[in-house]
């Protein structure tokens, strides 16, 4: 990972520089003035990678570039192909903030002009084994049933147009001139969630406990207040 960047770095100070030595490490006297010399700097955070169905880690690495000839001229000279060779590269970030005087002096080594260069790292995931299905999916639909009853008031009188709803599965009807309802495929009664029953203004709501309580057709009493 860094390594690679480490020889990649390399050989690409190397074709910029043609002739002048590429160290790496720290900047020491010899390197500093003779010479290409990476040295990296620091690790940092980047942002993730996109794309693909596991994207890899990432990080970022700095490294401190400094340049060193048989004259300033000729490393001024070099430093500059340097520095616009890596704005030419796609990966590459160049940053031309001043160096701290903190990081020369934790160097030992006098200023000079150099710039940070930043290269993303990454580290591949490995994609999840999925085992292949070696035996056949059974699966077991829930029987489906109707569900009948009647509506009736005081006296057991039935209530015809009264409105009977599933909310946990969106159905809804009304009860015929006989106060019947019927819904023809539902799940078993104790999936079903709650059953309202509305009409002349009042409403009755019954759980899948009371539900299951009952027998069949369901005889639901809804209690009307008598005129």
């Amino acid at each position: 990972m860094i390594d690679e960047v480490d020889l990649r770095l390399k050989s690409w100070a190397g074709r910029i520089s043609g002739d002048a030595p590429v160290y790496l490490g720290v900047p020491d006297r010899d390197a500093v003035e003779r010479g290409v010399c990476l040295y990296l700097l620091e690790l940092g955070p980047a942002p993730p990678a996109r794309g693909g169905r596991r994207v890899p880690l990432q990080i970022s690495v700095c490294y401190l570039v400094t340049v060193g000839a048989e004259s300033p001229e000729l490393a001024h000279r070099l430093l500059g192909e340097l520095v616009f060779a890596a704005m030419e590269e796609a990966e590459f970030e160049v940053d031309l903030t001043p160096v701290p005087a903190s990081v020369w002096a934790g160097l030992r080594i006098p200023p000079r002009p150099g710039f940070r260069l930043r290269l993303p790292v990454r580290r591949e995931r490995p994609q999840p084994v999925v085992h292949r299905v070696r035996f056949p999916i059974v699966t077991q639909a829930v029987p489906a049933e109707a569900l009948l009853g009647c509506v009736v008031g005081p006296g057991d009188v039935p209530i015809p147009g009264a409105l009977v709803e599933l909310p946990g599965l969106s159905l809804a009807t009304r009860t015929d001139d006989k106060g019947c309802f019927r819904f023809p495929r539902v799940p078993p009664v104790a999936t079903l969630g709650r059953l309202e029953v509305r009409a002349k203004g009042e409403l009755l709501a019954l759980g899948p406990e009371a539900l299951a309580s009952e027998p069949q057709p369901l005889l639901i009493r809804l209690p009307l207040k008598e005129d």
